[in-house]
């Protein structure tokens, strides 16, 4: 199965196998072939196809996709270009903006960060369209469980941002005296004020990546989605 084709492959390769992958897999041909499901089939692993393993030196980890008609393509937090912001995403922008003078661009298009070593990854990697959690407990949670605890393993450190519950649950796998843990309320509007807003995140992570000799994260997007850094 050549579903992974960077060095992922060679990391989860034995999590395809695995029978809660088997059970996860027939479960999403029934509702991809029946229902809405976002993102798109071949999009679901972007996050692992953009940011390989021996590159990932932040982890961004959301929950599940983007529910919304085509919002969703595999990365966390981000959406396609012609596709409005999303209000989690603004408040992201807004945090950004007060920790290192960040200038919101009119999209929310995250690419740019996976490819300089951002794993945008959800801890469920479909939904319904409609439906948020809708594919919640079904074997996803198992799979990105095996991608932090290989990461953990690994020898360079890694910045793990864990915003909302779904995240945090995470922090078990983590050895926080190796990687820096950042925990935070999710940036919903519904939970944003409750500390996401001045935890600044995104200056304590360049500042770890420096510290470490590992390369600081341009955190700045293009105003045009579509150019590349």
């Amino acid at each position: 199965m050549d579903i992974l084709k960077n060095d992922w492959k060679d990391v989860l390769e034995e999590e395809f196998y695995k029978d809660y992958y088997q059970r996860l897999r027939e479960f999403l041909k029934i509702e991809y072939a029946n229902e809405a499901v976002h993102p798109p089939m071949h999009d679901i692993f972007n996050a692992l196809h953009y940011t390989s393993y021996s590159n990932t030196k932040v982890v961004l980890l959301g929950q599940d996709p983007y529910h919304g008609k085509d919002q969703a393509h595999g990365f966390s937090f981000s959406v396609n270009p012609q596709v409005t912001v999303p209000p989690s995403l603004r408040n992201i922008y807004k945090e950004l903006s007060e920790d290192v003078g960040f200038h919101a661009p009119p999209h929310g298009y995250l690419l740019p960060w996976a490819k300089q070593g951002v794993l945008l990854l959800n801890t469920v990697l479909t939904v319904r369209e409609g439906q948020a959690h809708s594919h919640k407990k079904k074997g996803w949670e198992t799979f990105t469980n095996a991608v932090i605890e290989s990461l953990n393993k690994r020898e360079d450190p890694v910045v793990f941002m864990l915003w909302g519950k779904p995240a945090q649950q995470k922090v078990k796998m983590i050895d926080a005296d190796k990687h820096l843990v950042l925990e935070a309320p999710h940036p919903s509007p519904l939970s944003a004020y409750r500390g996401f807003f001045g935890s600044h995140h995104f200056s304590r992570a360049n500042e770890f990546l420096l510290e470490k000799g590992l390369g600081s994260i341009d955190w700045q997007l293009p105003h045009d989605p579509y150019e590349s850094k």
